[in-house]
């Protein structure tokens, strides 16, 4: 089974221009997600995909493959789905390319179902919600999963409502599990035809209500398969999450 990871990366960010670029002790953000995607076990192969010529340069200086895109693409899915469109690949992997500390086991167990069950289309992750300020956050995804692990729900709004347990909306609450609840990490797994089948769907209702691309799968009726990882990251929106990622790396290395 071949397997292939693919980075899409954009210089353009109303946020964060080039934040592809920006340099993470010595070595530009795309590096650090090129090499630690590498690590993981399961991938056969790594490619960037862009439409931007000096994030090309930057990736083939340091000796990763690249694959140019049309500038015209509105998502990072139609990115992936246009490389994954000329390759031989049964599976792809879409590993979002503002996220340096990306752990190698994440990808692993993110495409470990798809691997042992051929039933299954499309695959991402999920995480424990360790406060109440990601409990509340838009920018923190939810999920909501049945009891086979499979996604019902994502959404920016609380997930669930815990109506009669108002007053234990504390960060203990959530750090001892008294309050369960997941936050969506943004690490997707595809069978490839899936994938161009995806992104070849309308937008639909609920995706554009909550500016969630994956809600399109839900909403035409397909599965996605939600595994829970242990593993932390840090995905860089701002030049302040930089500075995170930066700590974080030096207390590692120190």
């Amino acid at each position: 089974m071949k397997i292939t990871a693919v980075i899409p990366a954009r210089f353009a960010s109303t946020r964060f221009e080039g934040k592809a670029l920006a340099d993470i002790m010595g070595k530009p953000m795309v590096q650090h997600v090129y090499e630690r995607t590498a690590r993981a076990s399961l991938v056969s192969e790594v490619i960037v995909a862009t439409d931007d010529e000096r994030i090309a340069a930057a990736v083939r200086a340091f000796g990763g493959c690249v694959e140019m895109t049309s500038r015209s693409h509105e998502t990072g899915t139609d990115r992936l789905a246009e490389v994954a469109a000329r390759l031989d690949s049964d599976i792809i992997v879409n590993v979002q390319g503002d996220e340096p500390l990306i752990e190698p086991a994440m990808i692993d167990e993110a495409i470990m179902p798809l691997s042992l069950d051929t039933s299954i289309l499309m695959g991402t992750l999920k995480s424990r919600i360790r406060t109440l300020h990601d409990f509340l956050s838009p920018n923190a995804v939810k999920v909501v999963t049945d009891l086979e692990g499979f996604a019902l729900y994502f959404s920016r709004s609380p997930l669930p409502n815990f109506r009669d347990k108002w007053n234990d909306l504390k960060d203990e609450a959530f750090a001892s599990g008294k309050l369960l609840c997941y936050k969506h990490v943004g690490l997707y797994v595809y069978r490839r035809d899936f994938l161009l089948q995806y992104a070849r769907m309308s937008p639909t209702f609920l995706e554009l209500a909550e500016k969630l691309e994956q809600l399109r799968v839900l909403e035409n009726g397909y599965r996605i398969k939600v595994v829970e990882t242990e593993c932390e990251s840090i995905g860089v929106d701002t030049p302040g999450d930089l500075e995170k990622v930066i700590e974080r790396l030096k207390i590692r290395e120190g």
